[in-house]
């Protein structure tokens, strides 16, 4: 890789993703509508060089602008509220799917010929094998975010067929890790921080997901695209730990880290929310073989985050860097 456009680039993943790139000393160009990713997660991506386009994906003219001269795009650029989806429907299309068509149309302009995109887990919906493998049939989409990815997914296999081009489809469980700002151990220290005497927990608190941590995640993408670099066609891979977390056993280790002891109300079911997996845990064999693997445990992906989120309050209440 010698020139990568960063969809999403001032966001959680993919700011990392971006001093990922430069640590292999690699050009990047950051493109980002700055609506969830914050120019203080560039201080230093900046300082060493990356160049940041403001702009938004449904602007194919300014993206394809953008993208002139790269010869990898690593679309990570996505509305990611899936527990909300259902309010706002539309947005899941225009800003998943729509906004990952543009990005193909825009590499067809420019000539650009590789691309990882990151999918979801979600996409498997409820499988009925665990832990899920890539070539598992997909059941009924049980989520609009889900649905949307698969549709973002299909499109680019068949860019990659078609344009001759190197797809690496990405299938993530959630990321946790430095600089995360949405998920359910920001939901968990914000409301403690509220109000530490109480805490609202959706669903039975017997949920069972796996976790990943962020600069693991950013060395199996940059693994998976290494590995295809040359090859046309579609790739996929899971990418999350072999390990798995109840919602309770999360929610006692934030408490423990908080030092405070809530009285823990839950809504019961087996739900959170409509389209939320009671368990998601995926086979990673694939990515394994190709020599990645985890560095961190789930448990320390969880003590990762809520350090960083201790150090840097001001993003739990969308203020500005101090």
């Amino acid at each position: 890789m010698n020139r990568v456009l960063v969809t999403g680039g001032a966001g959680f993943i993919g700011s990392n993703v971006v001093d990922g790139l430069l640590a292999k000393r690699a050009e990047v160009v950051i493109y980002d509508n700055l609506r969830t990713g914050r120019r203080e997660f560039l201080t230093g991506a900046l300082a060493a060089g990356a160049e940041l386009v403001v702009g938004d994906l449904l602007d194919r003219q300014r993206l394809s602008a953008a993208m002139a001269g790269c010869d990898t795009v690593i679309h990570l650029a996505a509305n990611a509220d899936v527990r909300h989806g259902l309010e706002h429907p539309r947005r899941d299309l225009e800003q998943n799917t729509v906004a990952t068509s543009n990005v193909l149309e825009a590499m067809r302009e420019q000539d650009v010929k590789r691309i990882a995109f990151s999918s979801t887990g979600s996409v498997y919906g409820e499988p009925e094998v665990f832990p899920t493998p890539e070539t598992a049939p997909f059941p009924i989409q049980t989520s609009l975010y889900g649905a949307s990815k698969l549709a973002g997914e299909g499109l680019i296999s068949a860019y990659a067929i078609g344009y001759g081009m190197t797809a690496v489809i990405f299938r993530f469980v959630s990321i946790l890790g430095e600089r995360y700002t949405h998920g359910h151990v920001f939901d968990f220290w914000k409301a403690l921080r509220q109000d530490p005497t109480r805490l609202r927990v959706l669903g039975d608190g017997r949920q069972e997901k796996s976790y990943l941590y962020v600069k693991d995640c950013v060395a199996g993408i940059l693994r998976g695209l290494a590995e295809h670099e040359g090859q046309s066609g579609a790739f996929i891979y899971n990418l999350g730990h072999s390990e798995t977390v109840v919602v309770d056993d999360s929610v006692s280790q934030i408490c423990a880290a908080l030092g405070v002891q809530p009285e823990i109300e839950k809504t019961g079911g087996q739900r959170g929310w409509i389209g939320d997996s009671p368990l998601i845990h995926l086979d990673c064999g694939r990515i394994r073989s190709l020599g990645w693997q985890p560095q961190l445990g789930i448990k320390e992906a969880i003590g990762a985050t809520v350090t960083w989120l201790d150090a840097n309050p001001w993003v739990l209440d969308g203020d500005t860097a101090p």
